[in-house]
């Protein structure tokens, strides 16, 4: 499990954008909204806060589109 400190005017949907680029993205919000009751009802962050990130595991797909399998056809 990884942590992230928050930059003033975080908020929970930046937050999974930026830590999980390749999966969800901001889809992945709820998983950290779980790792971290604490600061649940809080919408927008101050600088400073540790959070916890969990990792997630997504299953390969094979309907990804070409462009998403990393490979030229």
């Amino acid at each position: 499990m990884k942590t992230y400190r928050t930059q003033q005017g975080d908020m929970w949907d930046l937050i999974a954008y930026r830590m999980y680029p390749n999966v969800g993205r901001e889809m992945c919000m709820s998983r950290l909204l779980e790792a971290n009751e604490k600061y649940r009802e809080t919408a927008v962050f101050g600088a400073g806060i540790e959070l916890a990130v969990p990792d997630i595991d997504i299953p390969a797909t094979e309907n990804l589109p070409p462009w998403k399998k990393n490979r030229v056809v």
